[in-house]
């Protein structure tokens, strides 16, 4: 029998290319725009250093799952398999953001600022904001800025080189994670991030530029989200694109002719062809960094875990539409690229995109991630990247990530047995207070506080510290009560003790850094060291240690019958 031909190329690769492709654009905007707009970090820096890297992490991923497309076709003698999309992981490049690049950016350059003479970096800026400021002024400023930024940009790669190599790890025992956690923690974490994090946050930003903000985001929700078609069947993405670029370039018009600021421009950066600056990090300077990085661990651990999940969960969705890839040879090429990205200078961690389906019912092959692939690295490794940044308005882009969003969330409850849905509703608490603490650090004073605020800020800033795996400690301890399953949840209590004695989970300092309990350290600028710090430390891990205990007693004394299903469930009580 003559064996099928692989129709690798198809005319829905043309599609679903677009939908790919602005994907992972969108992620290098938002990481570039939100390190500029929240953080005020260089943007000529992030372009010729960061973006480069980050972009051939997601080349050769591509190009690995585009490989992989074929070697299942031929194996199976098939002419329509649909190749893995793979791009930059959304939630976590909001993390790393949020997190880790802007946290290092920001401790750094207030260090440095202060070795200057100044009392923050706010007064620096000020200083030379002044027309009649000294040369040598800038010039500090100058050095001081990009200081903290290759020290940031070094924690980043430190942090993605550890997110690769955890991942390899974990692929192959990636099952066993299954085991360990309930869906409903693995998912809750994850929608506590897309909710609160993604979507509130971009939705916020949005309305700052609501005209081209908002005229994206209804397209959005016409396509992508209520499955219409535009006209010539343009993707959802680029019409939504397409649409507030071209209100944003009429606003621009008008603001030069009426005076007015109605376009909101973008933050300010010179176009980076062939960017060269990356190279730099073949020298390995970075290496030094690394027990900083370690201090991250709490936000870089429990991303590597999500995607290694989100990779089963994608091999296994990808199954279903009839294209059966090896779950370790998935993992293990997102563990690869990752790694690479790092070893080059990226600074976010790639993922299997949980959209096969979708990109297999646009009738989309192996050319599409062929297409993104060279696309997406071009646009790093050339430089036209910084074109695009320029040419296409934030705003346009955000409503994208506000729809991936919703749309994690709206997957993680359909995902999840309706008996668990009050376990993804409690993940979202420490994430919510995580949000509140990402405000206050930005507009708050701390050191003009009394005592009795900053006792309160302290008790908020505990619960939202390490907040990711707060969040999956609390869901899978309520997913198992709910079973009924008490030892197990005894034993997650048990685990939530002890990582806070360390700061793993509920650290009480500005970046959720971790310490010794014994050795707190110092926080300038927010709580000074004290017993009342050390005490709610303790505090914290004995009321884990006696929820363990209470929930151990409960299920030695009630010995209650395990639940497996929704019926069950709901048959308790007559309810």
């Amino acid at each position: 029998m003559k064996s099928a031909r692989y129709q690798w190329a198809a005319p829905g690769d043309v599609n679903a290319f677009f939908g790919l492709m602005l994907d992972n654009i969108a992620g290098l905007v938002l990481t570039v725009t939100m390190l500029a707009s929240i953080f005020k970090f260089p943007v000529d820096f992030a372009l010729a250093y960061m973006i480069p890297g980050t972009a051939i992490g997601v080349l050769v991923g591509d190009l690995l799952y585009f490989w992989l497309a074929f070697r299942l076709a031929h194996k199976e003698q098939r002419s329509d398999v649909t190749a893995m999309p793979l791009g930059l992981d959304t939630p976590s490049t909001i993390g790393m953001v949020l997190f880790v690049l802007g946290p290092a950016f920001s401790g750094k350059i207030a260090a440095l600022a202060k070795g200057a003479g100044y009392n923050n970096i706010e007064e620096l800026r000020s200083a030379v904001a002044d027309p009649a400021v000294a040369a040598d002024t800038l010039q500090l400023f100058n050095q001081i800025n990009h200081e903290a930024a290759t020290y940031a940009w070094h924690i980043g790669i430190c942090a993605i080189v550890i997110t690769g190599i955890v991942k390899g790890l974990l692929a192959i025992g990636s099952n066993w994670l299954r085991d360990v956690f309930p869906r409903a923690g693995l998912l809750g974490s994850l929608l506590a991030i897309a909710l609160v994090l993604i979507a509130f946050i971009q939705l916020q930003k949005l309305s700052t530029n609501p005209v081209v903000g908002f005229a994206s985001l209804v397209i959005v929700m016409a396509t992508l989200m209520a499955r219409g078609r535009l006209p010539f069947r343009i993707p959802g993405a680029l019409g939504a694109v397409m649409i507030g670029c071209i209100i944003w370039y009429l606003l621009m018009g008008y603001d030069a002719v009426a005076g007015t600021s109605f376009a909101h421009p973008a933050e300010a950066g010179s176009s980076v062809w062939f960017p060269v600056e990356w190279l730099t990090v073949f020298t390995f300077s970075w290496t030094s960094v690394m027990g900083d990085a370690i201090g991250f661990l709490p936000y870089i651990i429990p991303f590597a875990i999500a995607t290694v999940i989100g990779g089963i969960d994608c091999t296994e969705s990808a199954a279903s539409a009839g294209d059966n890839f090896d779950t370790r040879q998935i993992i293990g090429v997102e563990a690869a690229a990752t790694t690479l990205a790092g070893m080059c200078g990226g600074v976010i961690q790639t993922t299997p995109y949980i959209g096969h389906p979708a990109y297999k019912f646009m009738g989309g092959r192996a050319a599409y991630v062929l297409a993104t692939a060279a696309f997406v690295g071009g646009a790093g490794i050339v430089g036209y990247f910084s074109l695009l940044f320029q040419l296409i308005p934030e705003a346009a882009v955000l409503p994208i990530l506000v729809f991936i969003g919703i749309e994690i969330t709206a997957q993680s409850f359909l995902a999840t047995p309706r008996r668990h849905y009050a376990a993804l509703a409690i993940a979202c608490l420490p994430a919510l207070a995580k949000l509140v603490m990402i405000y206050l650090d930005q507009f708050v004073d701390y050191s003009a506080m009394d005592r009795e605020q900053k006792v309160t800020i302290l008790s908020l800033r505990m619960l939202a510290g390490g907040f990711i795996i707060t969040s999956l400690i609390w869901a899978s301890a309520m997913a198992r009560i709910v079973d009924r399953r008490f030892f197990s949840a005894s034993l997650y209590f048990a685990v939530g003790g002890m990582l806070s004695l360390f700061g793993i989970m509920h650290s009480p300092w500005q970046g959720d850094k971790m310490y010794w309990p014994w050795n707190i350290g110092e926080e300038p600028g927010t709580m000074e060291v004290n017993t009342v710090v050390q005490q709610a430390i303790y505090e914290f891990s004995v009321a884990y240690l006696v929820m363990a205990i209470l929930m151990f007693a409960l299920g030695w004394i009630m010995k209650p019958e395990p639940i497996t299903s929704d019926k069950q469930y709901e048959a308790i009580d007559g309810h």
